[in-house]
């Protein structure tokens, strides 16, 4: 057996996003390896943190024995680089990075600035980092961590039947994964849907909406005044079973986002066998492979538009794309294999 490991993430780790979705399914998959995994769901505002973030921080680590191995999420490590350096002597402290705060897309630029350059100084005090992708990796080296002292460990994926698609007599049906927030892009998407108007389709846009309810608030008013209330579905958090459902009823995913660390959404859609669209923003590039769909400039409607278009009059380029999904998805890493990964991480750099 291991020794013990800490966790410590920004707010409960059953949260519907893709970080906390990672952080869970990995401290699941390092118990099924007998590891002792304490989890430390730490209270207050994330990323630019509060007062009580930063004391849920620095109370956290200084709670913990001398010598204990604790990863910190980036999400709560980022903006705390102080208080990770005061603990940095006494523990063994990683970072586990989804993507650098800095590159959230919509943030004031000297936001980002300040972002950025706390997080090159809170994960220069660590003894490495575990990032998600390769793109990651990349970044973060480019914030200062050498290349030796980070891990690539990428999300597991669950295995999945192939979409069915659309009932008898439905139409075509587009399905968006994710939080309702800038990066996500799905303001760009009624944009492109809006030049669509002619096609036949239907949309359901799932995510949750509380992160940025301006945002979300401004969204619905677009789909509102488009008169495309009937034909796009805001649908806001999804529960597991709908979701399931969505995907097997889906004819294409589509992710517009400006930025993804990995993108786990576009992972299970290959595990469905769905043809993707997205864009070349982030680490997307090296999670969904060119044959898979099609991949657009970030932001450009038009763009997005036409590869939605294309595969939804295209039968034969859709059903390559199809069979593109299923075949690559047999290569991506279940959630066990993750974990072991994970775990030869931690022992490798601490």
């Amino acid at each position: 057996m291991s020794a013990p490991l800490h966790l410590l993430v920004p707010g409960p780790i059953d949260r519907p996003t893709g970080g906390s979705r990672y952080d869970a399914r990995v401290v699941e998959a390092l118990r099924a390896m007998h590891w002792t995994v304490t989890v430390h769901e730490l209270a207050g505002a994330f990323p630019a943190t509060d007062a009580e973030a930063r004391t849920a921080l620095d109370a956290t680590l200084a709670a913990l024995p001398d010598g204990s191995r604790a990863v910190i999420d980036g999400l709560a490590l980022g903006d705390s680089p102080a208080i990770a350096a005061a603990h940095a002597a006494r523990l063994r402290l990683l970072a586990l990075v989804h993507h650098p705060l800095g590159d959230e897309t919509g943030l004031d630029p000297a936001l980002r600035e300040r972002l950025l350059e706390r997080e090159a100084r809170a994960l220069a005090v660590c003894e490495g980092a575990i990032v998600t992708s390769r793109h990651t990796r990349r970044r973060v080296a480019h914030l200062g961590v050498p290349e030796t002292r980070i891990r690539v460990v990428a999300p597991g994926t669950d295995p999945a039947p192939p979409a069915r698609g659309p009932a008898p007599g439905e139409p075509p049906m587009l399905l968006c994964v994710g939080s309702v927030i800038p990066r996500k892009g799905q303001d760009v998407l009624v944009a492109a849907l809006e030049r669509l108007r002619d096609t036949p389709w239907c949309c359901l846009i799932a995510g949750g909406t509380t992160a940025d309810p301006s945002f979300a608030a401004a969204l619905r008013n677009r789909i509102h005044d488009a008169g495309l209330t009937d034909r796009i579905e805001l649908a806001g958090e999804c529960g597991p079973a709908r979701l399931d459902r969505a995907y097997d009823r889906s004819t294409l995913f589509v992710l517009p986002s400006h930025y993804e660390g990995y993108g786990m959404v576009l992972a299970e859609a290959l595990a469905r066998g769905l043809p993707v669209v997205s864009t070349t923003g982030g680490a997307i590039p090296d999670t969904v492979p060119e044959a898979a769909g099609r991949l657009v400039p970030p932001g450009d409607a038009a763009a997005l538009a036409g590869a939605i278009a294309t595969l939804l009059h295209d039968h034969g380029a859709r059903a390559r794309a199809a069979r593109a999904s299923r075949h690559y998805a047999g290569s991506l890493p279940n959630w066990t294999e993750t974990g072991t990964l994970f775990a030869k991480a931690v022992e490798d750099l601490v």
